[in-house]
């Protein structure tokens, strides 16, 4: 099991937090999501067929950057 760890810009809200969570429990491998609001940070646990990358760019896909 890999874990990704992410700065997020722009977490504002519940519906912001949730947007993202749900985006990224639709890819095929990702176990496990927490989105922090305070922190602006976002946790995956995942296994293979998802990859770092494809993570990357589905929190990039939903308009929110990483630092």
């Amino acid at each position: 099991m890999e874990r990704q760890h992410y700065i997020v810009n722009g977490i504002a809200n519940e519906n912001i937090k949730t947007q993202i969570k749900n985006a990224l429990e639709k890819v095929d491998g990702v176990n496990n999501v927490c989105v922090d609001m305070a922190r602006g940070s976002v946790e995956v646990i995942y296994n293979e067929p998802a990859t770092a990358q494809e993570i990357r760019d589905c929190i990039e896909n939903t308009g929110h950057k990483i630092e």
